[in-house]
């Protein structure tokens, strides 16, 4: 993909449809029930109508992308699992035998396993293979990937999104395998928010406190070293990123373009979504959280893009797990929107709620 083909996808992406919004916040109204007495499932109703143009919805056909990459960081001791852990997670996917194909299994959610990036030369018939490389560069030492790579690794997001629009997915997961990404993640996030090392960074998964101090050394060098452009995403992605979180961005773009509700899993999926709304702001319009990640930098990264997460349940697994649990609450959001009663039809008189605050979202 070149440059100039991304900038014409940036440029096909246009936000919410405010006439949707509007009557689908006007239907919330007429519904038999206290103004906001639903909470964040009317937001969510009103959302998944400004992305559709559709004030009913039913998100019947799900898929989560999980996007598969090694990262050349691990060699300076930055995570405890081996990695070698990304392949065979990424074959044990198409088994459903991890945490987020388990539960995507359960719900009758589909997945795309697609490596840009595993350190391996397998083939398996479950994994779509869009290779870039066998894994990044150590960006502690030097730059991640070339631009034209990250330029690669966007355009194989993107064209996973044009599959899911093809399929006539109305909802999709983004989520991710790789060891090592909650480093790049981390110094990606550092880069574009200029926030510290100390603030950005986790225990991944299960660091000593000494290794954990040496986190965040190596995330503060990495970026003063390879000293990324804030302005400029790509940069960003190139010198201190992935290729899972760099195709995790253009999958956002892709949605978005598409008019798809993305659903961002974790610290991970959230950072890569941030690079996607730095490329094209109107693709906040179609992202949604999954959970709250226990990673220090979710919080930040949540902050830049004002979106809330759905649940609060302590996950840090990664993968896309929360997606699957996500994907149930849209529905409930969907299933009361479409299914209650409005006022006349219950033969109820409004008059009372005059008196009762109107809840704004």
């Amino acid at each position: 993909m070149t440059e100039s083909e991304l900038k014409r996808i940036i440029s096909s992406i246009r936000g919410a449809d405010g006439a949707a919004i509007d009557a689908a916040r006007k239907r919330q109204t007429e519904l038999a029930k206290p103004p906001g007495s639903l909470g964040r499932l009317e937001e969510l109703s009103i959302r998944l109508a400004g992305i559709t143009g559709k004030v009913k919805n039913s998100l019947e056909k799900r898929r989560i992308l999980v996007f598969c990459a090694d990262n050349g960081v691990v060699r300076e001791g930055v995570a405890v699992t081996p990695q070698s852990v990304t392949l065979s997670q990424a074959v044990n996917m198409t088994k459903h035998r991890t945490g987020m194909s388990a539960l995507a299994d359960f719900f009758g959610d589909g997945t795309e396993i697609i490596d840009v990036g595993i350190n391996s030369d397998l083939r398996h018939p479950g994994i779509i293979d869009r290779k870039i490389s066998r894994g990044t560069n150590d960006i502690y030492i030097e730059p991640a990937m070339t631009r034209d790579e990250c330029l690669t690794a966007l355009e194989a997001g993107i064209e996973a999104a044009d599959r899911a629009k093809t399929d006539g997915i109305e909802a999709v997961g983004v989520g991710e395998m790789g060891i090592g990404n909650t480093t790049t993640s981390a110094a990606v996030l550092s880069a574009l928010t200029s926030a510290t090392a100390e603030a950005v960074t986790g225990l991944g998964s299960g660091l000593s406190q000494e290794a954990f101090e040496h986190k965040k050394e190596v995330i503060a060098r990495a970026v003063a070293l390879n000293r990324p452009d804030a302005g400029d995403v790509i940069d960003v992605l190139s010198k201190v990123g992935g290729f899972d979180l760099a195709a995790m961005a253009g999958a956002y773009l892709g949605l978005a373009a598409n008019r798809i509700p993305a659903v961002a899993d974790g610290f991970i999926s959230v950072v890569a979504a941030l690079c996607a709304v730095r490329l094209c702001p109107a693709v906040s319009d179609f992202l949604f959280i999954a959970h709250a990640s226990k990673e220090n930098g979710s919080r930040i990264a949540e902050a830049e893009l004002g979106i809330a997460p759905i649940l609060h349940l302590g996950m840090r697994l990664g993968e896309g797990s929360g997606c699957p649990l996500a994907f149930q609450i849209m529905r409930g959001a969907c299933a009361a929107m479409n299914g209650m009663a409005t006022f006349g039809e219950a033969s109820i008189d409004d008059g009372y709620l005059a008196n009762i605050p109107e809840k704004e979202f």
